[in-house]
């Protein structure tokens, strides 16, 4: 098993930048995001410039590898204010010349002179929201795109220069069946993405769709029927060629990639996240993670904006964590990759071994079946723990173990 330190990115730290518009709330969606808000978006870059440079000398000390640009729909923006954005970075912040840079783009707000221009402005991998490739769905989520407009922004990505592209796509909608899961899940194989990241639906409380189903519109989604599609899913993508790497996400197989390391295609800024490292988070409601550290932005556009122009940092919480919570983070983040959590890595972090820590927690999990470790949630051997294909059903329930 790979610990941080082993991971090309050693002693990496990740850059995050919000961007809180969109062109319309998703149905589903309970992210810090606004619609109608066009009216910001000139004032709110630049807030976000100003905050890049506030934040310089406390981060002075850091190597970013990774830049990711989120939202919200960070496309609704013009390139050149996203540009603007990159160079600011670039200016402020020691960005690595190869780092990988992420853009989130809705298919629905992309056409091929803008992903030619994000792609100058040096943004290397495009995430497509696509969710579905079914036009029912895609009107049940409140999507702005059909299934056509996914696939040809897909395709317009791919001649503007993109050779790194991740398709978002959810299961487990109100309504839906294997069957059209299994159409969707061709659909996006075809096309042969580098990367692919699969969501079961969560109801958010206060959204549309939660509405929907309180008043019975829509019915409840069915877990059983959702895990079946989790298992589809994993014996499709694997016939495919692509690595399951972490719980939700999968790579494509390259000639690259080596048996015991992520591969190639794996995103290398949430594999900052799931190793617990440091990131700094700029913008509406981000979060920064020093190690030890966590602090949370303001997630009202207006006042964020006030605080930038004010000079000051917009900082809605601090919060220090202990060595516990720390230690509960690292298996509650680690175990979502499929390799788990190594004995080494978890030692060498905290200077105590991990058996000395959660023995009990590990052997609750692993020890139920006939056969100890055939039929638990974790999987324990000589290398560390990982969960189980049907821990991986239930992640949620091993999560919670570690966190007291």
């Amino acid at each position: 098993m790979a610990c941080m330190s082993d991971h090309p990115a050693k002693a990496s730290t990740g850059l995050y930048l919000h961007i809180p518009f969109c062109q319309a709330k998703c149905n589903y969606c309970d992210f810090v995001s606004y619609a109608g808000l066009e009216h910001l978006h000139a004032d709110y870059v630049r807030a976000l410039i100003d905050e890049i440079t506030l934040c310089a000398d406390a981060w002075a000390d850091a190597r970013f590898e990774t830049v990711f640009i989120g939202g919200g729909t960070p496309t609704v923006l013009p390139p050149s204010q996203l540009a603007l954005l990159l160079a600011a970075c670039r200016r402020s912040l020691r960005i690595s010349e190869d780092a990988e840079v992420t853009i989130e783009a809705n298919p629905g707000t992309v056409d091929y002179n803008d992903l030619v221009a994000l792609r100058a402005a040096g943004i290397n991998r495009i995430s497509l929201g696509v969710q579905s490739l079914d036009d029912k769905e895609l009107a049940l989520l409140g999507r702005i795109h059909d299934a056509q407009e996914a696939i040809n922004a897909y395709r317009l990505a791919r001649r503007a220069g993109f050779d790194n592209i991740n398709l978002d796509l959810i299961f487990g909608l109100p309504n839906q069946t294997v069957k059209r899961w299994r159409e969707t899940l061709k659909g996006a194989l075809a096309l042969r993405p580098d990367h692919l990241s699969l969501y079961a639906l969560t109801v958010e409380e206060n959204t549309p769709l939660a509405l929907s189903i309180a008043q019975g519109v829509l019915p409840e989604p069915d877990d059983d029927l959702a895990a079946d599609m989790y298992e589809l899913a994993e014996e499709m993508l694997e016939s495919a060629g692509y690595r399951h790497y972490e719980i939700s996400n999968w790579a494509r197989r390259t000639s690259a990639d080596t048996p015991t390391g992520f591969p190639s295609l794996a995103c290398k800024h949430n594999l900052i996240y799931w190793h617990n490292g440091r990131y700094l988070g700029l913008g509406v409601a981000a979060h920064s993670y020093d190690g030890e550290q966590r602090i949370a932005n303001l997630s009202d556009p207006v006042a964020y904006i006030a605080h930038m122009q004010a000079g000051e940092l917009a900082i809605a919480t601090s919060e220090s964590l202990s060595l516990e919570r720390r230690m509960g983070e690292m298996m509650m983040l680690g175990l979502r990759l499929i390799q788990g959590v190594s004995w080494r890595c978890f030692e060498e972090r905290f200077g105590v071994s991990l058996q000395q820590v959660y023995a009990h927690e590990i052997d609750d999990l692993a020890e139920k079946g006939p056969v100890p470790g055939t039929d638990g949630l974790l999987i324990v051997d000589e290398q560390g723990i990982r969960l189980s294909k049907r821990g991986r059903l239930l992640g949620n329930r091993v999560f919670a173990a570690f966190v007291r």
